[in-house]
C-alpha cells in the first residue's frame, strides 16, 4: 500500500513538480511568496519524482538502479543526520535569492522527515527485489512433484 501510494506521488510529481515546490516552500519558508525558482528547478522536482517511480516500480536490481538506490540513501541519512548544510546546499541549488529567504523554525525537521521519505523509498525498492526473488510456494511445489 505504502509502495502504491508512493509510485502515485512520484507520477503526481513528474506530471505536477509546481505544487509539490508550492508546498515544500510553505512548510520551510517565511516568505514563500518572494522564492524565485531557477529555471531548472521543476526539473530537479521530476527528476526525484522519477526516481521514486523508477526504483519503486523496477527495483534496485535493475541495472544502474543499485547506484540511483545508493545515492538516494546517502542523501537521506544525510538529511536525516545532518540537514542544515544540505538545505543550504539545496536552497542555492533552487532559489536565485536565497539571501532574502527566511526559513521556518521546523525546517530541521521537516529535512530528517524527508529524508526519512529516501531511505523508505530505497527500502521498498530492496523489498521489491526480495519478493521478486523469492519462489512462490506453489511454484516451488509444483516444481518438485
Amino acid at each position: 500500500m505504502l509502495r502504491k501510494l508512493l509510485i502515485v506521488f512520484g507520477l503526481f510529481e513528474i506530471a505536477k513538480p509546481k505544487p509539490i515546490i508550492d508546498m515544500c516552500e510553505w512548510i520551510g519558508l517565511e516568505n514563500s511568496d518572494e522564492a524565485q525558482l531557477r529555471p531548472w528547478a521543476l526539473w530537479g522536482a521530476r527528476l526525484e519524482g522519477m526516481i521514486f517511480v523508477w526504483l519503486l516500480v523496477r527495483g534496485r536490481g535493475e541495472s544502474g538502479s543499485t547506484i540511483v538506490s545508493g545515492l538516494l540513501a546517502v542523501a537521506g541519512i544525510l538529511l536525516a543526520l545532518v540537514p542544515h548544510p544540505i538545505i543550504q546546499l539545496s536552497q542555492e541549488f533552487v532559489y536565485e535569492n536565497t539571501e532574502d529567504l527566511e526559513m521556518k523554525p521546523w525546517i530541521k525537521p521537516a529535512a530528517r522527515l524527508l529524508g526519512a521519505l529516501y531511505l523508505t523509498v530505497v527500502v521498498l525498492s530492496w523489498r521489491a527485489d526480495a519478493s521478486r526473488t523469492e519462489p512462490k510456494a506453489d511454484q516451488e511445489t509444483y516444481s518438485r512433484s
